[in-house]
């Protein structure tokens, strides 16, 4: 009976993992929250499907946050600096469409799934963009981390 307690204590040990996410070693966590009312000129191009705001308020993410109307019910925010560096001067993200692109190595990312769209083929680690969570009540966006 006492090695059934140290074999379970031992299965319990190496059973137990990580949840999965895989942390981006180059931005911080930021905690934050943002209301955004659609009935406001600033924001009611978020009406429609497709639509991108930036909002570049101080203390909103880390160099601030795309929000893109994804579906017919759906707001995804996403960090503005690029994840695939420390963030410096040419770190914030310039928007193209539905895209946004990094300066420093031209990098592009789909704001409608967050990907790294021409991902280098080179063997190393690249991380997609930080995603937040992006809430609709109403006519009033909330987005927090």
């Amino acid at each position: 009976m006492k090695h059934f307690f140290s074999i379970l204590l031992i299965i319990f040990f190496f059973s137990c993992s990580n949840d999965g996410i895989v942390r981006n070693p180059y931005l911080q966590e930021l905690g934050f929250r943002f209301d955004m009312n659609l009935n406001l000129p600033l924001y009611s191009s978020l009406t429609n499907l497709g639509s991108v705001v930036f909002i570049d308020n101080t203390g909103i993410g880390n160099r601030g946050v795309y929000v893109i109307k994804s579906g017919f019910d759906q707001l995804r925010a996403f960090e503005a600096s690029c994840p695939n560096h420390i963030p410096n001067e040419c770190s914030t993200m310039t928007l193209s469409g539905q895209n946004v692109t990094c300066s420093c190595e031209d990098y592009e990312y789909s704001l409608f799934t967050g990907q790294l769209l021409n991902r280098p083929d080179d063997g190393k680690r690249y991380y997609d963009m930080l995603e937040y969570r992006a809430t609709q009540s109403g006519n009033v966006v909330l987005v927090t981390n």
